[in-house]
Protein backbone atom coordinates (compact mmCIF):
# COMPACT_ATOMS: atom_id res chain seq x y z
CA UNK A 1 0.00 0.00 0.00
CA UNK A 2 1.24 3.56 -1.13
CA UNK A 3 0.37 6.31 1.63
CA UNK A 4 0.88 9.40 -0.02
CA UNK A 5 0.41 12.61 1.58
CA UNK A 6 0.51 15.13 -0.92
CA UNK A 7 -1.62 18.87 -0.59
CA UNK A 8 -1.70 19.85 -4.09
CA UNK A 9 -3.54 18.15 -7.20
CA UNK A 10 -1.20 16.85 -8.81
CA UNK A 11 2.05 17.22 -6.61
CA UNK A 12 5.49 16.04 -6.76
CA UNK A 13 4.89 13.76 -3.22
CA UNK A 14 2.58 11.75 -5.74
CA UNK A 15 4.91 11.70 -8.56
CA UNK A 16 6.98 10.42 -5.80
CA UNK A 17 5.29 8.29 -4.84
CA UNK A 18 4.06 6.66 -8.41
CA UNK A 19 8.00 6.28 -9.13
CA UNK A 20 8.41 4.55 -6.04
CA UNK A 21 5.53 1.98 -6.16
CA UNK A 22 6.51 1.22 -9.97
CA UNK A 23 9.84 0.71 -8.69
CA UNK A 24 9.59 -1.43 -5.64
CA UNK A 25 6.67 -3.57 -8.47
CA UNK A 26 9.53 -4.22 -11.28
CA UNK A 27 11.99 -5.24 -8.64
CA UNK A 28 8.99 -8.01 -7.20
CA UNK A 29 8.21 -9.27 -10.81
CA UNK A 30 11.54 -9.66 -11.69
CA UNK A 31 11.55 -12.38 -8.72
CA UNK A 32 8.55 -13.86 -10.13
CA UNK A 33 6.60 -12.30 -6.81
CA UNK A 34 3.06 -11.23 -7.63
CA UNK A 35 2.37 -7.86 -7.35
CA UNK A 36 -0.93 -5.74 -6.31
CA UNK A 37 -0.89 -2.19 -5.34
CA UNK A 38 -3.49 -0.11 -3.53
CA UNK A 39 -2.99 3.80 -3.13
CA UNK A 40 -3.99 6.08 0.02
CA UNK A 41 -4.28 9.51 -0.62
CA UNK A 42 -4.54 11.98 2.28
CA UNK A 43 -5.53 15.24 0.48
CA UNK A 44 -9.46 13.75 0.32
CA UNK A 45 -9.60 12.59 3.67
CA UNK A 46 -8.47 15.50 5.42
CA UNK A 47 -12.11 16.40 6.70
CA UNK A 48 -12.36 13.15 7.76
CA UNK A 49 -8.96 12.52 9.72
CA UNK A 50 -10.12 15.61 11.12
CA UNK A 51 -13.53 14.63 11.98
CA UNK A 52 -11.56 11.33 13.91
CA UNK A 53 -9.25 13.30 16.03
CA UNK A 54 -11.98 15.78 17.15
CA UNK A 55 -14.56 13.20 18.15
CA UNK A 56 -12.85 10.38 18.39
CA UNK A 57 -15.15 8.17 15.44
CA UNK A 58 -13.83 7.19 12.28
CA UNK A 59 -16.15 6.91 9.20
CA UNK A 60 -16.05 4.33 6.15
CA UNK A 61 -13.89 6.26 4.16
CA UNK A 62 -11.25 6.69 6.79
CA UNK A 63 -12.06 2.80 8.05
CA UNK A 64 -11.14 1.59 4.37
CA UNK A 65 -7.82 3.32 4.14
CA UNK A 66 -7.26 1.38 7.41
CA UNK A 67 -8.09 -1.75 6.08
CA UNK A 68 -6.24 -1.41 3.19
CA UNK A 69 -2.57 -0.63 5.07
CA UNK A 70 -3.65 -3.22 7.43
CA UNK A 71 -3.92 -5.82 5.03
CA UNK A 72 -0.60 -4.98 2.60
CA UNK A 73 2.26 -6.60 2.92
CA UNK A 74 4.24 -3.58 3.01
CA UNK A 75 3.91 0.71 2.65
CA UNK A 76 5.34 3.06 1.14
CA UNK A 77 5.14 6.12 2.63
CA UNK A 78 5.50 9.48 1.23
CA UNK A 79 4.77 13.18 2.94
CA UNK A 80 6.01 16.90 1.60
CA UNK A 81 8.63 18.49 3.84
CA UNK A 82 7.54 21.62 5.60
CA UNK A 83 9.91 22.82 8.30
CA UNK A 84 12.31 20.28 8.35
CA UNK A 85 9.33 17.74 9.15
CA UNK A 86 6.37 15.91 8.18
CA UNK A 87 3.01 17.76 7.20
CA UNK A 88 0.25 18.11 9.66
CA UNK A 89 -1.88 16.10 7.70
CA UNK A 90 0.84 13.17 7.06
CA UNK A 91 0.64 13.13 10.79
CA UNK A 92 -2.60 13.61 11.71
CA UNK A 93 -3.46 10.56 9.57
CA UNK A 94 -0.93 8.21 11.88
CA UNK A 95 -2.30 10.05 14.79
CA UNK A 96 -5.81 8.34 14.54
CA UNK A 97 -4.50 4.93 12.51
CA UNK A 98 -5.03 2.44 15.07
CA UNK A 99 -2.50 0.86 17.44
CA UNK A 100 -0.18 -1.97 15.96
CA UNK A 101 -1.51 -1.65 12.21
CA UNK A 102 1.67 -0.96 11.22
CA UNK A 103 3.74 -3.28 13.49
CA UNK A 104 6.33 -5.84 12.05
CA UNK A 105 5.48 -3.73 8.76
CA UNK A 106 8.01 -3.06 6.62
CA UNK A 107 7.64 0.14 5.61
CA UNK A 108 9.91 2.54 3.23
CA UNK A 109 9.86 5.93 3.96
CA UNK A 110 10.73 8.85 1.67
CA UNK A 111 10.02 12.58 1.16
CA UNK A 112 9.42 15.89 -1.31
CA UNK A 113 10.60 19.04 -0.59
CA UNK A 114 11.74 22.37 -2.28
CA UNK A 115 15.39 22.27 -1.43
CA UNK A 116 17.88 19.22 -0.28
CA UNK A 117 17.84 20.95 3.61
CA UNK A 118 14.68 19.19 3.90
CA UNK A 119 16.25 16.14 3.39
CA UNK A 120 17.21 15.62 7.14
CA UNK A 121 13.36 14.95 7.97
CA UNK A 122 13.72 11.59 6.92
CA UNK A 123 16.55 10.37 9.57
CA UNK A 124 14.52 13.16 11.95
CA UNK A 125 11.11 12.77 12.05
CA UNK A 126 10.07 9.89 9.82
CA UNK A 127 11.96 6.91 10.72
CA UNK A 128 11.44 7.81 14.30
CA UNK A 129 7.80 8.02 14.08
CA UNK A 130 7.51 4.58 12.02
CA UNK A 131 9.95 2.69 14.96
CA UNK A 132 7.36 4.18 17.67
CA UNK A 133 4.81 2.53 15.81
CA UNK A 134 6.70 -0.79 15.29
CA UNK A 135 7.17 -0.68 12.00
CA UNK A 136 10.62 -2.07 10.08
CA UNK A 137 11.89 1.00 8.53
CA UNK A 138 13.97 0.06 4.92
CA UNK A 139 17.76 1.03 5.50
CA UNK A 140 17.51 3.40 2.51
CA UNK A 141 15.44 6.04 2.16
CA UNK A 142 14.78 8.44 -0.60
CA UNK A 143 14.74 12.63 -0.18
CA UNK A 144 13.15 14.41 -3.83
CA UNK A 145 13.53 18.01 -4.26
CA UNK A 146 11.86 20.28 -6.89
CA UNK A 147 14.99 20.17 -8.89
CA UNK A 148 14.84 16.43 -8.95
CA UNK A 149 12.07 16.56 -10.91
CA UNK A 150 12.05 17.82 -15.06
CA UNK A 151 15.71 18.07 -15.16
CA UNK A 152 19.14 16.38 -16.14
CA UNK A 153 19.52 16.13 -12.17
CA UNK A 154 16.95 13.76 -12.05
CA UNK A 155 18.84 10.82 -12.98
CA UNK A 156 20.23 10.96 -9.60
CA UNK A 157 16.87 10.81 -8.05
CA UNK A 158 16.06 7.61 -10.40
CA UNK A 159 18.95 6.10 -9.06
CA UNK A 160 18.27 6.64 -5.59
CA UNK A 161 14.82 5.32 -5.82
CA UNK A 162 15.88 2.58 -7.90
CA UNK A 163 18.47 1.75 -5.10
CA UNK A 164 15.91 1.94 -2.26
CA UNK A 165 13.31 -0.01 -4.23
CA UNK A 166 15.97 -2.98 -4.22
CA UNK A 167 16.63 -2.30 -0.54
CA UNK A 168 12.68 -2.86 0.35
CA UNK A 169 12.40 -5.82 -1.73
CA UNK A 170 14.58 -7.43 0.30
CA UNK A 171 13.40 -6.34 3.20
CA UNK A 172 9.99 -7.70 1.94
CA UNK A 173 10.79 -10.68 1.19
CA UNK A 174 13.02 -11.31 4.50
CA UNK A 175 9.77 -11.01 6.41
CA UNK A 176 7.41 -12.81 4.09
CA UNK A 177 3.47 -12.55 3.69
CA UNK A 178 1.67 -10.86 7.25
CA UNK A 179 -0.57 -12.99 8.56
CA UNK A 180 -3.97 -11.32 9.15
CA UNK A 181 -5.92 -12.37 11.80
CA UNK A 182 -9.89 -12.62 10.54
CA UNK A 183 -12.61 -11.35 12.28
CA UNK A 184 -13.70 -15.10 12.86
CA UNK A 185 -10.35 -15.88 14.24
CA UNK A 186 -10.39 -12.83 16.73
CA UNK A 187 -13.70 -14.43 18.06
CA UNK A 188 -12.45 -17.72 18.23
CA UNK A 189 -9.16 -16.79 20.46
CA UNK A 190 -12.15 -14.83 22.63
CA UNK A 191 -14.27 -17.77 23.28
CA UNK A 192 -11.18 -20.25 23.91
CA UNK A 193 -10.01 -17.35 26.85
CA UNK A 194 -13.34 -17.14 28.28
CA UNK A 195 -13.41 -21.98 28.67
CA UNK A 196 -10.23 -21.16 30.32
CA UNK A 197 -7.79 -21.89 27.06
CA UNK A 198 -9.43 -25.10 26.15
Amino acid sequence: TIISGGLREPSSTRLLADRLAAAVARELEAQGEPVELSFVELRPLAHPIMDAMLTGFTGETLDAAFEAIAGADGVIAVTPAFNASFSGLFKSFFDVLPEETLSDMPVLIAASGGTERHSLVLEHALRPMFSYLHAIVSPRPVYAATSDFGTQDGAGLGARINAAAADFTRLLRACGPRTRETQEDADLATMRGLLGGS
